[in-house]
């Protein structure tokens, strides 16, 4: 009798990019990457914290690098991954929030939000589908969502809907890419602690409030995506494209 086995988690041999990589979950998810066996190129803007991440890393005998790119700026973040060997990972976890009622948001801040987390991911996105589709090999995207990409959230009205946005484009690029072997998904987490969020978790009520609506009674750490983030970058994962890994703590179940 011949039994299964397991897909490897294992990523050998594979590049990734990450983008956000210089703290919180891009950090994590570029560490993760690494300790799995791929060649990981960290991207941010601050080349400085960049290049400490890297160094970090090298210490513990993990393969990566540091690419200095503001995705902000799509010409110029094409021109840098063209300028690299195709990649076979991407994970997408550069993003911000302005958060405000809706009926105090700016234009200002909504363009902010918008550019960033919408376009300036759809367009990483594209450029690293396009590298995989002229090179013929399959590869795996990854875009760091929200769970307020599945609900709402009051004062969040700009972050929920750029968040839903990245859903949707995911959803159809996993359609287009899929004969080509090129899984498109999104991971989901609740909230993390991560130096963005301080503010946030210095706040005692806000911390009692998170903590009652995330069922299992605690708020994220950057650990609980690391493996989230494998997973959907490994072939143990390979039948899963264009859908939602939410990393919520039952958030969104109730």
């Amino acid at each position: 009798m011949q039994l299964p086995s397991t897909p490897s988690f294992r990523l050998d041999g594979k590049r990734a990019l990450v983008t956000g990589a210089s703290s919180g979950i891009g950090l994590g998810a570029a560490v993760a990457l690494a300790q799995a066996g791929a060649h990981v190129v960290l991207a941010a803007r601050t080349v400085e914290k960049l290049t400490e991440c890297v160094e970090a890393m090298a210490a513990q005998g993990l393969s990566a690098t540091a690419l200095q790119m503001d995705i902000s700026d799509i010409e110029n973040s094409k021109t840098a991954i063209n300028q690299q060997e195709a990649f076979d990972i991407l994970v997408n976890s550069a993003g911000s929030a302005r958060h405000s009622p809706a009926v105090e948001t700016t234009q200002e801040d909504y363009d902010f939000v918008t550019d960033l987390n919408v376009k300036a991911a759809y367009f990483i996105t594209q450029a690293i589908a396009k590298q995989l589709v002229e090179a013929d090999k399959p590869g795996s995207l990854i875009n760091i969502s929200s769970q307020m990409a599945h609900v709402g959230g009051v004062d969040r009205a700009v972050y929920c809907a750029t968040k839903h946005a990245v859903e949707g484009f995911t959803k159809s690029m996993a359609i287009e890419l899929g004969p080509r072997q090129i899984r498109v998904n999104t991971i989901c987490p609740t909230f993390i602690r991560t130096p963005l969020t301080v503010p946030t978790f210095n706040d005692p009520e806000k911390v009692a409030w998170l903590e009652q609506k995330i069922k299992l009674g605690r708020v994220g750490e950057v650990e609980d995506i690391m493996g989230a983030v494998v997973f959907l970058a490994s072939d143990a994962s390979a039948l899963i494209t264009g859908t939602s890994l939410l990393v919520d703590g039952g958030w969104t179940a109730g």
